[in-house]
């Protein structure tokens, strides 16, 4: 259905967890993180109903996300179980790829189409300094599999400023010989990310034209996603640019998004939205979930405000909320 600044808004990520097995320093603090208590978590069979009602207002693109999804241990029969919902299209998947090689298989089975693989560096001190968990063998295996396997493949990489700023070349020859995305995603001023310096999207540009001859631009993808891509001269993948700072998208949204506890959010950069979840525990009607999730997704909000003093700003960190 559309919003009522016509936006049509088919794709809601769901996050399934707020615990990771990372601690990335623009998205956790390394101790003291405070997590939803399991029983506050949506149960599988509510996030089936939420879906399925969702589908009926023409969701038809799902993703899976969290925290780290694949740390909730029936992420698979859950994935099977969305596949089969009539409308649902396409199920993606965000992960930061330490367990993903071990499951890949069994998740495309149950109708994984293409990842997300958060990577911000290609060093393995680096990594590690970044995530401080990270063991950078394990995603660069998954990565290798899922190509394999002819699942999409994008990395989603945040450059910072003074941390690792001097591996955007070595991200955009990954495309040169790799059929995968790179994504440049520019840090976003939400909970921790507040801490660090991002790099402008402008800035990855005019340094990769710097570097490289005949560099096509490559048309807006259909599916309304936030990404403006360029490709290198006989390269197999792409280069994404996701500029939520410096150019806002806004007009081409057609998400909202769900947190592991049940609240719908309109927008990443607001608080506000509706908990879904109090009202399925209450007893509400599918229907009377149906009239909540319409009103919320025609109520959309124009656009963000990150570059703004706003009294709505949300200010959960980013495994709260759902990367």
């Amino acid at each position: 259905m559309k919003d009522k600044y016509g936006r049509e808004i088919d794709y809601l990520r769901i996050s399934l967890t707020d615990r990771c097995n990372l601690r990335c320093i623009y998205c956790m603090e390394e101790d003291n993180n405070e997590f939803f208590e399991e029983e506050d978590k949506l149960t599988k069979d509510e996030i089936l109903k939420i879906v399925s009602v969702s589908a009926k207002l023409g969701v038809k693109k799902i993703r899976l996300t969290g925290g780290e999804p694949l740390v909730r241990k029936d992420i698979i029969e859950l994935m099977d179980e969305i596949n089969n919902i009539e409308g649902i299209e396409g199920i993606y998947l965000t992960t930061n790829g330490i367990l993903l090689s071990e499951k890949v298989e069994a998740l495309k089975k149950a109708g994984l189409k293409g990842v997300n693989i958060s990577l911000d560096s290609l060093k393995e001190k680096m990594f590690h300094d970044l995530t401080r968990l990270g063991d950078l063998k394990k995603v660069l295996s998954a990565i290798e599999k899922c190509l394999e396997l002819g699942i999409k493949v994008k990395l989603n990489t945040v450059m910072i400023k003074s941390k690792n700023d001097d591996e955007i070349l070595d991200f955009v020859n990954l495309t040169i010989k790799k059929n995968l995305d790179v994504r440049f995603i520019e840090l976003m001023p939400i909970g921790v990310g507040g801490k660090f310096e991002g790099v402008s999207n402008e800035d990855i540009l005019n340094l990769i034209r710097n570097n490289y001859k005949n560099i096509e631009e490559v048309n807006r993808s259909k599916d309304g996603g936030p990404a403006s891509y360029v490709k290198l001269e006989n390269a197999k993948g792409k280069i994404g640019f996701i500029s939520a700072i410096s150019n806002c998208f806004c007009e081409d949204c057609n998400r909202i998004r769900l947190t592991s506890e049940g609240f719908l959010k309109q927008c990443l950069h607001f608080n506000y939205g509706i908990d879904l979840r109090k009202l399925l525990r209450g007893g509400a009607s599918e229907n009377d979930i149906l009239n909540v999730i319409k009103d919320n997704i025609y109520n959309k909000p124009e656009k963000h405000l990150f570059m703004k003093k706003s009294n709505d700003k949300e200010l959960k960190f980013m495994n709260q909320i759902g990367g």
